[in-house]
């Protein structure tokens, strides 16, 4: 017999995600159901046989699945050995209901890089610290989404949203400024804004904050402050957050950076 169930289900701080679910099933089969969200779905091992729409579909390899909200769905392992997924359930707005549709015609895509994102995405929100870095790569990512269902280009990035979004990511550089936030201020999208960023100065905004965080952190160490208090003053989630981000930017850990 295979395996019974293992689960791991979260609500993540990450603006626009209902709940993060990483799951291992052998035998269970879920009953026709529906969800409210939409449903983002890697299948990392095994493979999911599951109707939708009274069509057979499987989700499996590198495939993204990507289920719509309110339409009911079943589940279980194609081959009788059970499956290993990760799932990210998002607010109904992350997506407009207009790709309902595609999404029901088409709901598994194969796209290597759009799967090598949402992976990254699951990765980095069981980082305490760099939520922000999935928050960025989520934008971009779901871009992806609506561009691939509905098959029309993004607008092509905009060097003075780069500039604000900058200018505002310094203003708010210690207690941090979420993507959702930036977006409402400066009324660009979460998705134009982290390319827009990238395309001008080669970096995403996460990216930029914590190099500018570590910026900071070493002129607190110079100026003498204990090292178990530069990593608040300077913005990063604990000390073995700015020890990670400092070494791999410095290439020594803090407590080296005077005498290395």
């Amino acid at each position: 017999m295979p395996p019974g169930p293992s689960i791991h289900a979260w609500r993540p701080p990450l603006d626009g995600v209902v709940e993060v679910l990483h799951a291992s099933f052998g035998s269970h089969a879920y009953p026709m159901h529906a969800h409210d969200a939409w449903t983002l779905l890697l299948v990392d091992n095994g493979a999911v046989r599951y109707d939708l729409d009274r069509h057979e579909r499987g989700a499996y390899g590198r495939l993204v699945t990507l289920l719509p909200p309110k339409v009911p769905h079943n589940g279980a392992a194609a081959d009788g050995h059970g499956f290993r997924k990760r799932v990210l359930y998002l607010e109904p707005a992350q997506l407009p209901d207009r790709l309902i549709g595609a999404a029901v015609d088409e709901p598994a895509l194969l796209d290597p890089g759009l799967h090598r994102m949402i992976s990254t995405v699951h990765r980095l929100i069981r980082s305490p610290g760099d939520e922000p870095a999935a928050d960025d790569l989520l934008a971009v990512s779901l871009e992806r989404l609506r561009t691939r269902l509905a098959d029309h280009q993004a607008p092509p990035p905009h060097p003075g949203a780069a500039r604000n979004l900058r200018d505002l990511l310094e203003s708010h550089l210690v207690g941090g400024l979420s993507l959702r936030a930036a977006s409402g201020e400066l009324h660009f999208t979460p998705a134009h804004l982290v390319r827009s960023f990238r395309r001008e100065y080669g970096m995403t905004p996460h990216q930029y904050v914590i190099s500018r965080r570590v910026d900071l952190a070493r002129r607190l160490i110079l100026s003498g402050h204990p090292l178990s208090a530069v990593a608040v003053r300077s913005g990063f989630y604990d000390q073995p957050h700015l020890v990670r981000h400092f070494k791999r930017i410095l290439g020594v850990v803090p407590s080296r950076f005077t005498t290395a």
